[in-house]
């Protein structure tokens, strides 16, 4: 998946291709986390290109982490991981709500 910058609005809002707008924010999407089950947000966090493309191949909700600088995988470290059950995008393709279930240690 790639961004396509020259996607007309109605291509983008009415349209079936997927065409995330990393540029239209400086390479970074924001992403709400909402857990499946109970429909309780989890987080706000942001995504680049490569954070979607990852959470996407590997069904792990990963992030860009603006603190470290580096792409993160929720759960590396303590164990609790985030299993993505749907990935929602909103009618401009400029913000993501991943539907997760709970997977911990």
């Amino acid at each position: 998946m790639s961004s396509v910058d020259n996607c007309t609005a109605i291509d983008l809002e009415e349209g079936l291709q997927i065409a995330p707008q990393f540029s239209k924010r400086g390479g970074l999407l924001p992403v709400a986390v909402q857990e499946t089950d109970t429909g309780q947000l989890l987080m706000l966090a942001s995504i680049n290109e490569e954070a979607l493309q990852q959470t996407i191949q590997t069904g792990l909700a990963t992030f860009w982490s603006t603190s470290r600088d580096q792409i993160w995988v929720k759960g590396e470290t303590s164990g609790d991981f985030l299993k993505i059950d749907n990935i929602l995008v909103d009618c401009d393709q400029d913000a993501f709500v991943y539907q997760v279930t709970l997977q911990g240690s």
